[in-house]
């Protein structure tokens, strides 16, 4: 069998799963990379999300190092007794001077910015990183622990929002200006990618919940 006949053969699933409420989000403030803590809403919703997520029977977790996420995956290990590696690469993206405003204060004082962020335009916002800047360091974590996986093997990442659009953006093979296009995730929601035969394909997207409104920074 050729090497991409093995690959797509191989069954593999990722789960890039949203970290809980945080108050940030709540008063929708652009977090970014500012180490925000989950509400007590936000465990509850890890603890209600990692039941449903363990009896997919993951083969491995890797999660973003900022509080919001780690404590979202912890619920997971708890119920799995799967170790949880973390690694500064899936954090939100840097927005910069954004950080800590509300939606409504970034519209007022960087409205141009946003404006061109929303239209696909490569935007540094509030002087931080671009999308793809993103999507260039969290991609390859998802790979590198993707590749690890047995056959059928299932891997959950816990992230944030915007890193995990562009990461889905990026392993679909979209160019940068079509992410928006992936509707964001709700807090504690998730979505699948599963191999196939072309490479990833999007199986389910802002999964685990009834439509909730999306609270945080890639809305």
């Amino acid at each position: 069998m050729s090497d991409a006949g093995r690959r797509a053969g191989r069954g593999r699933r990722v789960i890039l799963w949203r970290h809980g409420q945080t108050l940030w989000n709540v008063e929708r403030r652009f977090q970014g990379t500012t180490d925000v803590e989950l509400t007590e809403t936000g465990v509850g919703q890890a603890r209600r999300a990692a039941r449903l997520l363990a009896s997919l029977k993951p083969d491995a977790i890797v999660a973003s190092d900022l509080k919001r996420a780690a404590n979202t995956a912890a619920e997971l290990s708890a119920l799995t007794g799967l170790d949880v590696t973390h690694d500064e690469g899936l954090r939100e993206t840097y927005a910069g001077l954004w950080q800590g405003l509300t939606h409504e204060e970034i519209i007022a004082r960087y409205g141009d910015q946003y404006a061109g962020w929303k239209r696909g335009e490569p935007v540094r916002r509030g002087g931080g990183e671009l999308e793809t800047e993103v999507a260039d360091r969290a991609a390859p974590v998802v790979l590198r622990h993707a590749e690890k996986l047995p056959d059928d093997g299932t891997l959950v990442v816990v992230s944030h929002g915007g890193t995990i659009r562009t990461t889905i953006g990026r392993l679909l093979g979209l160019e940068s200006q079509h992410w928006e296009s992936l509707g964001g995730l709700s807090n504690c929601c998730w979505s699948v990618l599963g191999e196939g035969a072309r490479g990833w394909r999007l199986l389910e997207h802002n999964a685990g919940t009834l439509p909730e409104p999306v609270l945080g920074d890639d809305d």
